[in-house]
């Protein structure tokens, strides 16, 4: 130990080191209290930091999600503001500042990982009532008094990158039970499904899906050429009907079920290519806040037209994938979504919950993934008018 010699070195209020021989000094009493003091502030410190940080505003949050880490648990709210649910994933947080409620006035910031934000699909199931109407025929989809529209809240969430995306979505769910049970269990929870209005049991299929993850749309019977030898099934909305006949059977389709972002045609090539029979439809799609979704069957339809002039968001098939319901022909197409996606951005495609249909998008979606392909919903490559 170095004598303190000089006032230099010497501590505030201490005296200097006496010279002379060296010895071995025991701390004094109040130096032991001084120290057990220093240690108790220490330990109620690192309590404090190690704890739920109950100072902290929990709007404001910075994760960091280390390969197979938990999600956190959500905190409560705050001055009206919701923490963003937060997924399950892996690889490194990529921190982003949402200023929406400082917009506001309120002087929240929200620091969030976009990535991680997913959907509660403890509650994904659950109809939100402001978006609901009711009706004879059942629950009809409204936008909400405060302009929320089933398009947007009912939305399966993505990375919002800009990389290759591709959108699957499978049709004729609700019709086979066994094959319905099926395609919710496999298909990945980014690929969309939709319901046939004809189908039966949609409202529990519709929780079941939404709770695995599935944006789910309706599909509306629409008229096919050679109708009615070729009959889509109760409720066909037809070129012959008026308005108002086919603005009812639409309703009818439209409340078979909840919690899906939109329709789309079920058969109807002669339908989609008349003007004065699609007009009121899509005029009815833009009232209550829902995407048409057009398979891209035939190239006569007047949708994409209408829906810009309706302000409707639209999504186009880009192929049918299971036109030849063979596992090599499904893959060949499967690819060519792949090479249209990074070409233009995104593509579009459509199938039917065959097996082989089911058993097909199911692995190639996981080797599309490892190839840096996004897969999203429909609702993530739809033209929205309203959004620009």
């Amino acid at each position: 130990m170095t004598h303190l010699t000089k006032d230099i070195e010497r501590p505030l209020g201490q005296p200097l080191a006496p010279s002379g021989p060296r010895r071995r000094l025991l701390p004094s009493p109040s130096a032991l209290s001084i120290g057990a003091g220093a240690l108790a502030v220490l330990v109620v410190s690192s309590a404090i930091a190690l704890r739920e940080q109950p100072f902290r505003n929990p709007a404001i949050s910075v994760t960091s999600t280390p390969e197979a880490a938990e999600p956190r648990p959500a905190r409560p709210e705050v001055a009206g503001v919701k923490p963003p649910a937060v997924a399950k994933q892996s690889g490194a947080s990529i921190i982003h500042v949402d200023p929406k409620d400082a917009a506001k006035g309120t002087g929240v910031i929200v620091i969030r990982d976009p990535s991680a934000v997913g959907q509660d699909l403890s509650s994904a199931h659950l109809p939100d009532r402001a978006l609901i109407e009711d009706s004879d025929t059942g629950p009809l989809p409204i936008r909400a008094a405060d302009g929320r529209r089933p398009v947007d809240v009912y939305a399966r969430p993505w990375s919002g990158a800009r990389g290759a995306r591709v959108a699957i979505v499978i049709g004729g769910l609700a019709v086979s039970q066994t094959g319905t049970q099926a395609a919710i269990e496999k298909l990945p929870a980014e690929v969309t499904l939709a319901f046939a209005s004809q189908g039966n049991s949609i409202g529990r299929w519709m929780q079941a899906a939404r709770r695995k993850g599935h944006e789910i749309l309706i599909q509306a019977p629409l008229e096919p050429f050679d109708y009615p030898n070729v009959n889509p099934g109760r409720n066909t909305l037809t070129v012959d009907a008026s308005a108002d006949e086919n603005i009812e059977r639409l309703r009818w389709t439209l409340s078979r079920t909840t919690n899906y972002t939109g329709i789309m045609n079920y058969m109807g090539a002669r339908f989609v290519a008349d003007a004065n029979a699609m007009e009121p439809v899509m005029a009815e799609l833009a009232s209550r806040g829902l995407l048409y979704l057009d398979d891209g069957t035939t190239a006569r339809t007047v949708a994409p037209d209408l829906a810009l002039k309706d302000r409707v968001p639209l999504a186009s098939g880009d192929a049918v994938i299971d036109g030849d319901r063979d596992r090599g022909a499904i893959l060949k197409k499967l690819d060519q979504l792949e090479a249209t996606a990074r070409a233009k951005g995104f593509a579009l495609g459509t199938g039917s919950a065959f097996d082989v249909t089911v058993d097909a998008v199911t692995s190639w979606v996981a080797e599309a993934k490892k190839r840096g392909i996004e897969i999203v919903p429909v609702s993530a490559v739809a033209v929205d008018p309203e959004k620009g």
